[in-house]
């Protein structure tokens, strides 16, 4: 199934037309025309049938045959980690959480971040490509970037884990991770947190967990740990 996108569309609409840019892709590139089918979600869960009344390259228009909306997560990723100091493996592991199936993302300036500006524009197309190439219905929350003594007086609910590589008490995340559990896990920069960081976190309720027995990248980090959520959650 390709999977096509339109945030506007709910449960009442009837008719609606798609932007220049995905009007052009889906006659032009794809080459539909009229009465075609095409399967859209507005990234809220639902799956609408449509048909191609209009087969405009500049506003391709469809009518919407039936629809159906997926059951939501009983579970909440939440993955605040540090921007990269190499911009693509940020991006790279944007696609690849939103593919595995993270919920919201929070980039975090920390006290050895190399990068602090980011272009949410950018990301957010990243993350909406990834989710059409997975036929994901669920279109992940890109938070503003915010320093990490800013996110952790956020009111995070459920379990509150901090990844980092110092030596100092930990346990192992695969120990402390149950099914149906809200989680949310801070993955710090290239230079990991600083101590001063790590001791802000135990005092605001996190636990130090370890993701293994290898020193990872950030991004590496941070895709262990949405893949073990989201697997330790399979039904």
């Amino acid at each position: 199934m390709q999977l096509f996108y339109n945030p506007t569309i709910t449960e009442s609409t009837e008719v609606f037309s798609f932007d220049k840019e995905e009007s052009k892709h889906i006659i032009k590139v794809l080459r539909k025309k009229d009465t075609d089918l095409l399967y859209v979600t507005n990234g809220l869960g639902l799956l609408f049938k449509t048909e191609i009344t209009l087969a405009s390259d500049s506003k391709c228009t469809v009518r919407i045959i039936s629809f159906e909306k997926a059951a939501p997560s009983k579970f909440k990723l939440h993955l605040a980690v540090a921007p990269t100091k190499m911009n693509d493996r940020y991006e790279w592991f944007l696609e690849k959480a939103t593919e595995i199936g993270v919920h919201e993302i929070t980039p975090i300036i920390c006290d050895h971040s190399e990068r602090k500006v980011i272009n949410n524009e950018r990301f957010d197309k990243i993350l909406l490509t990834a989710m059409k190439q997975s036929n994901e219905l669920y279109l992940p929350k890109l938070n503003p970037a915010t320093t990490f003594k800013e996110f952790i007086k956020l009111k995070n609910e459920g379990v509150k884990l901090i990844a980092h590589c110092e030596e100092m008490d930990k346990i192992t995340l695969k120990s402390i991770l149950k099914p149906n559990e809200d989680i949310t896990i801070l993955i710090g920069p290239e230079g990991d947190f600083s101590e001063k960081e790590i001791a802000l976190a135990l005092e605001n309720n996190f636990t130090a967990v370890s993701l293994g027995n290898t020193r990872l990248r950030t991004e590496t980090a941070a895709i262990v740990a949405c893949h073990s959520v989201v697997f330790v959650n399979e039904e």
